[in-house]
């Protein structure tokens, strides 16, 4: 089980916020970019996470790191919501 908590200890650590996210089913995200890298954790359900092309089927509980700059999308993969950390460098 994830101690969300204790993720966002090391996170707040290393310099970056830490927060909750919650989509519906099929819901997709498309070709995003933001000034700062972005970290990512999957909690829940099942994602394809395409950063600069690149095809990406994180599994839960794996840290992702986005770079600053980085076009990239989400897409939930699943027939449930899924659920996520995401968080800034600050």
């Amino acid at each position: 089980m994830i101690n969300i908590s204790t993720i966002k200890d090391k996170w707040h650590a290393r310099g970056f916020d830490c927060n909750l996210w919650t989509d519906p089913p099929q819901q997709v995200w498309e070709n995003f970019s933001h000034a700062t890298d972005e970290l990512f954790m999957l909690l829940e359900g099942k994602i394809e996470l395409e950063i600069a092309g690149k095809i990406k089927y994180p599994t839960i509980g794996e840290e992702v790191l986005i770079p600053a700059q980085a076009i990239h999308s989400v897409r939930n993969k699943g027939k449930s919501g899924s659920r996520w950390l995401y968080g800034y460098k600050q």
